[in-house]
């Protein structure tokens, strides 16, 4: 018999949300949030059939929306044959059943929509781990108010995940699977801690990349090393956090490591989750913060990412600003460079590999332990100084003279101390 194959149809999502007119472009609803939020839906799967912003002081508690704006949603819901509304801010639990009750539809909010794309772009354990811990911590507070929800999971964007079977038992169970997931988390965050030691014990600098979702971390980690990181134009491409080696000009050896895109609204219970990994930024010796300078919303971006690193404790770390996609960027681009918080700013091209020179430049002045030229003359008598040299210090001359081998090398400030005795001047 031959098996019959079933195709998911795509869900029809409208997209609606509160503009409370508030001046923070960052926390309330904009028209670039929606368009920010249709992109979501298409990273998830869903094709968006409409949008609806309501103008008001603040959202109306039973319905997020006001008696009039909800009339008129759930007209679109019927008219655009709509199977899903997302809300471009999170909803309480008594929201979303609300809600339900009047559309007759499902409705998720922009969180929900998140941990539905990490659900989809998480591969290790760890971050099937971090986004099943996310899911539940979520759901917990929401099982009354999600009723729809619950009798069809996994049928639907925001139901995905590893968790999905686990989110229809009672809250005592969820309660112990979420500490059972903690305490795997635990696990691999000690065997993420040996493998930051080894770095440090290898002496290599780590550099963080950073940055809002879409910017070009990937592609930027894989011209630099030579690495195959997935790349694409999606929001969220990167989920896992991968370390690629690099070495620049003065011998330092670079650990780069690739890092989850940040986004504004991110629900605060998904850092909490990936704060494992998320760890490699805030203990990172220097953050490069990759903006993508095509974008329009560039500068708000930067804010987005510049907020969440102070959250995460990483305010004080030494930044370097890549503003990439140059080849596509107008030169008069505002950045907000009266900010302060960036050490060198660079214009690079990832995709065409345009001023990676300068950039690399600018990791070698930020990056700890600069290594410098230093002549020294070493005795034929201590042979092994001239061998450890040659075994760990690049060597950029070398000739022999009657008393000694005179060496040019390159040292750090530590390095120095040890052979400061052989030195020439």
């Amino acid at each position: 018999m031959t098996p019959i194959e079933t195709k998911q149809e795509q869900e029809r999502a409208i997209l609606a949300g509160v503009h409370t007119g508030s001046g923070d472009p960052l926390k309330d609803t904009t028209e670039e949030s929606i368009e920010e939020l249709a992109r979501l839906a298409e990273t998830a799967g869903a094709e968006t059939v409409g949008t609806l912003v309501q103008n008001r002081p603040s959202p109306e508690n039973a319905t997020y929306l006001g008696e009039g704006k909800l009339e008129e949603l759930r007209m679109a819901c019927q008219s655009l044959d709509a199977t899903l509304v997302i809300f471009d801010s999170e909803l309480s639990p008594i929201q979303i059943k609300n809600l339900e009750k009047e559309l007759g539809i499902r409705v998720i909010d922009r969180s929900m929509l998140i941990l539905d794309i990490f659900a989809r772009h998480a591969l290790s354990r760890e971050g099937k781990i971090q986004v099943e811990l996310a899911q539940l911590k979520y759901m917990l507070p929401r099982l009354t108010g999600i009723g729809t929800q619950l009798s069809r999971l996994g049928a639907g964007i925001g139901t995905r995940g590893p968790g999905e079977t686990r989110l229809e038992t009672d809250r005592r169970h969820i309660r112990r699977r979420i500490h059972h997931l903690q305490e795997e988390l635990s696990e691999v965050k000690k065997h993420r801690d040996l493998l930051r030691v080894g770095r440090k014990k290898e002496q290599a600098v780590t550099v963080a990349l950073a940055g809002y979702t879409n910017a070009g971390k990937s592609t930027l980690l894989n011209i630099l090393t030579g690495a195959d990181v997935l790349s694409e134009d999606k929001l969220f491409a990167t989920l896992d956090p991968t370390v690629r080696g690099l070495s620049l000009e003065d011998g330092r050896r670079i650990m780069l490591v690739d890092t989850v895109g940040f986004i504004r609204k991110l629900p605060h219970h998904l850092i909490e989750a990936f704060k494992s990994t998320l760890e490699e930024i805030s203990l990172a010796d220097v953050i490069l913060h990759v903006a993508d300078g095509a974008n329009p919303e560039c500068a708000a971006q930067i804010a987005v990412v510049n907020s969440i690193l102070e959250e995460l404790g990483a305010g004080a770390k030494p930044v370097i600003l890549a503003i990439n996609k140059c080849d596509a960027t107008p030169d008069d681009i505002d950045i907000p460079m009266a900010s302060g918080k960036f050490e060198k700013i660079v214009r690079i091209s990832a995709k065409t590999g345009a001023h990676l020179d300068e950039l690399c430049a600018a990791i070698s002045d930020v990056a700890p332990d600069k290594k410098q030229a230093v002549t020294l003359k070493i005795p034929y008598a201590d042979g092994s100084v001239l061998s450890a040299l040659h075994e760990n210090v690049p060597v950029l001359e070398e000739t022999y003279e009657a008393d000694g081998t005179k060496i040019t090398v390159m040292l750090n400030a530590r390095e120095y101390q040890t052979y400061k005795q052989y030195t020439t001047e």
